[in-house]
């Protein structure tokens, strides 16, 4: 288990991971003013917080990725995801990490 606060090693994508993407994707394009054929959930790390934020690198195409910080609520404050930022710009190889 990760301490609170910081951020988990990267770990590979999983189901769960790709449906948060698919999620957050139009708040993507919004906030990137871009379209996105591909969007394709790679690696993650995690953050513990009253919630969780989620460090994602994206596959968007090509040789690029984007980062998203998407904040999952607890439970008990409605359980729902929320997109917190994009960095845009990013290889397949860039490193995941806090922004």
């Amino acid at each position: 288990m990760d301490n609170l606060g910081e951020l988990s090693k990267t770990l590979i994508a999983d189901k769960k991971t790709q449906q948060d993407c698919d999620v957050v994707k139009k708040a993507a394009e919004v906030k990137t003013d871009k379209h996105y054929a591909v969007f394709t959930a790679i690696c993650y790390k995690s953050q513990l917080v009253a919630g969780t934020n989620f460090f994602i690198k994206v596959h968007v195409g090509g040789s690029d990725c984007i980062h998203l910080r998407v904040f999952e609520a607890l439970p008990c404050n409605g359980g729902g995801l929320t997109l917190g930022g994009v960095q845009e710009g990013k290889a397949l190889d860039d490193p995941i990490i806090y922004f």
